[in-house]
């Protein structure tokens, strides 16, 4: 699909203060470039994979907007326009210039391919769609994965420390729950290392396009890894479909924003003695993740850390 990209150029301390008010004016959804290096939080709170290193930053920001095809463009400018002289009349915003532009969703879909190659997590090779295998790594397990615009390519501490736990809890046929399941890297995973059916829950629509794609590369049967769209935490719809008293193991690797109040919807659904393993858990959130686990009537068994990232894997009594 084409869309027209509107730019504005404009400087880094006037970002803000722009986009809320073309966000008063009805114009949302802005896309940010800027050279301002992130502080270590919000490297941490930012949960992505890849990374790369940027630019020193030089004051300048550019502010994009997308629209579809048939919008009208000019009453858009200078819609634009007028809200960048309101602006400037008390504050200096730069160049103040807006740029318009034509972009596919396939640049969007492609152009960080050059950051990902395939890695090992472990003993467990990881190789991107793109990629060949070599020679040496006959007979290795493998996965072979392609996030497209869903979260999930394995190199994150999170998913690797989920993993690790994978390996140590799985047995045969085990019924899994994911939570959050994005690429479904940790339910293809779980299939590979002896799960007989998973159930993937996520809130991005996208799941569904790059689910299909990695189940096929992994030849996963359809049968299976189901996928579910919806909140399990308050959608009453997603929470019958996964059922009661089913799984023996549930992975959540999110946030522990989102684990507190998920913990207590998902202890119904383990069968007894089952296991949840949850990550995406910054360390000085352990405590308080810790606390809703045991509050849901979980006892934890093991806590591991990789970097600043904690995961922790409990039983239902």
């Amino acid at each position: 699909m084409r869309w027209t990209r509107l730019t504005i150029n404009t400087r880094t301390e006037a970002e803000d203060v722009i986009i809320a008010f073309l966000s008063e004016a009805g114009i949302e959804g802005a896309e940010i470039q800027d050279n301002l290096p992130l502080t270590e939080e919000e490297k941490a709170q930012m949960f992505v994979d890849i990374l790369p290193e940027g630019p020193a930053d030089d004051g300048r920001a550019r502010i994009s907007y997308y629209f579809e095809e048939g919008a009208d463009m000019e009453s858009l400018k200078r819609q634009m326009q007028g809200v960048l002289e309101d602006v400037r009349e008390f504050m200096d915003i730069g160049e103040g210039t807006i740029e318009e532009s034509v972009t596919e969703d396939a640049d969007w879909v492609n152009n960080w391919k050059q950051y990902f190659h395939q890695f090992y997590i472990d003993d467990i090779l990881v190789i991107p769609s793109w990629e060949e295998k070599k020679p040496e790594d006959e007979g290795k397990m493998t996965l072979h994965i392609d996030p497209g615009t869903a979260f999930g390519t394995g190199m994150h501490e999170t998913t690797q420390l989920v993993i690790r736990m994978l390996k140590k809890y799985m047995t045969e046929g085990a019924e899994i729950l994911d939570v959050g399941t994005g690429s479904g890297i940790l339910a293809i995973l779980s299939l590979m290392l002896g799960a007989g059916h998973v159930l993937g829950t996520d809130l991005d629509p996208c799941a569904v396009n790059a689910v299909s794609e990695n189940k096929a590369a992994n030849n996963i049967p359809d049968a299976d890894f189901d996928l579910i769209i919806g909140n399990i935490i308050d959608d009453p719809e997603v929470q019958r479909s996964a059922g009661k008293d089913r799984y023996d193991i549930v992975t959540a690797n999110i946030l522990a924003g989102v684990l507190v109040p998920l913990t207590p919807v998902i202890v119904p659904c383990m069968k007894e003695g089952g296991i949840y393993i949850c990550s995406g858990i910054l360390e000085s959130k352990e405590q308080e993740v810790s606390c809703a686990i045991e509050k849901a009537g979980l006892s934890i068994m093991e806590v591991t850390h990789q970097g600043e990232w904690v995961c922790i894997a409990a039983r239902k009594a």
